[in-house]
């Protein structure tokens, strides 16, 4: 056999061996559409056995999604099961009906097979209208909820034309008893199944891993590459993969002698046509939604100088500042229960003996990227009632410290890091190991 033929046939080997191990990568542990359908339908019917306790507690007798033709409500999907819905009006009605427990009706243009497996669909004869009205007046519900009069975008939904739709179908006398469900959502979309756990890990493990790749040779060529190469490059592997991303990623870039653009005090993402340079440090915060859930990540690379084989010593400590503020909040700071307000002290504190320059600015996420939940940031701190964390719960452990760097001249250069969590009973558990060490490009 010839010395090709003999490489050829090692290559082959190599993949057959490689294809008949237990190790998987992310990206095939993926599911088909079709299937991830399946398995968020599955979810759906363990968030409505949940939802009357839920409704029990914030005091709501009725409450109703109302989705709109080309304007999604973004709770259908997590209310209903997660197919396109196209009629005028869909309206997914959910009554505590006493002693019957839960009722649930979809008032829906057209029937669907796959909708009536979680609702009752009365024929819609007369259209939606009418036959909500019937549903108000058999089960007379003292409060009516609806996505209105919050503070974010989820809890505010309603739009003015639906809210104008509810009150011509139910009357004057029902309008009276709308009030905001805000309360009620949160704690729908806040509560995580045990089922995501493991498609929202391997999210994050794809998010890490396509992360590393974008921030390496295989993509930065220092001198050449720009900002733009590296988003491109990320559309089109997430793309590739059928996936979406819920914001667009940024890249910031800091570098020796450059005083950064800041806004409201965190350096602005670079612009398109910044050409990445040896020594500079390269900052992407980048996500990717999948099956209703959504990954939030930050990594940090540095392209090596000519004759540099590390990165700096300051730079190097800089980020061991990062992980000490890492370790006072996940270790030592938060705990089930606790206020958001306890846990942002207790964690500044800590830095502030340390004399360490910190800020926490940590979000939820789940099933949206800035989720709803008890978000631990200055803000949350300070409010009157400041939420308390949840066991369960996921979220962004987003940061960052400014430290002076020798080897720059004493310039301040802040290490930016973000990292999905879930609460224990010990503190925040990461889905994939925190940066330990920044990327380096060569």
């Amino acid at each position: 056999m010839t010395r090709g033929g003999l490489l050829a046939l090692g290559l082959m080997l190599g993949l057959a061996c490689r294809s008949g191990s237990n190790e998987q990568t992310p990206e095939s542990r993926l599911l088909p559409w079709s299937r991830q359908i399946e398995v968020r339908e599955s979810w759906l019917a363990q968030r409505h056995a949940l939802l009357l306790p839920m409704m029990r507690n914030h005091g709501i007798g009725m409450w109703i999604v109302v989705n709109e033709e080309f304007h999604d409500d973004p709770l259908t999907q997590y209310v209903a099961p997660p197919r396109p819905y196209a009629s005028s009006w869909d309206l997914f009605v959910f009554i505590d009906a006493g002693e019957q427990g839960l009722k649930k009706y979809a008032l829906t243009l057209q029937s669907e097979e796959h909708v009536e497996e979680f609702f009752e669909a009365p024929p819609m004869r007369y259209g939606a209208g009418i036959a909500l009205s019937e549903l108000f007046n058999q089960y007379q519900p003292r409060t009516i909820g609806l996505s209105m009069n919050g503070k974010r975008g989820m809890t505010r939904s309603l739009t003015r034309a639906g809210h104008a739709f509810l009150v011509d179908a139910m009357g004057p006398e029902a309008e009276k008893r709308f009030v905001s469900a805000e309360p009620l959502i949160t704690e729908y979309l806040d509560t995580r199944l045990p089922g995501e756990y493991e498609h929202y890990q391997n999210l994050v493990a794809l998010t890490e891993k396509l992360a590393r790749q974008v921030l390496s040779p295989e993509v930065i060529v220092p001198g050449r590459t720009t900002v733009k190469d590296v988003r491109r490059w990320l559309y089109d592997r997430v793309g590739a993969l059928g996936l979406g991303m819920w914001f667009q990623p940024d890249v910031r870039v800091q570098r020796a002698g450059l005083v950064p653009d800041m806004d409201v005090g965190f350096i602005k993402a670079a612009k398109d046509e910044t050409v990445l340079q040896r020594g500079d440090l390269v900052h992407l915060d980048f996500g990717i939604s999948y099956m209703g859930l959504h990954s939030d990540l930050q990594r940090m690379a540095y392209l090596l100088r000519e004759g540099e084989k590390d990165v700096p010593e300051g730079l190097k400590l800089a980020l061991t500042n990062t992980h000490a503020l890492q370790d006072a909040l996940t270790l030592r700071a938060s705990k089930p229960e606790r206020p958001v307000s306890e846990v942002y002290e207790a964690a500044m504190a800590e830095m502030g003996a340390q004399a360490i320059q910190a800020r926490i600015y940590c979000h939820p996420l789940g099933n949206h990227g800035h989720a709803l939940g008890a978000a631990i940031d200055e803000g949350s701190a300070r409010r009157s009632d400041p939420p308390r964390l949840r066991k369960g719960s996921y979220i962004a452990i987003e940061l960052s410290t400014a430290t002076a760097v020798p080897e720059w001249e004493g310039q301040k250069v802040q290490v930016m890091q973000e990292d999905p969590a879930w609460l224990s009973d010990e503190g925040w558990k990461y889905f994939v190991p925190r940066q330990e060490a920044f990327f380096l490009v060569p």
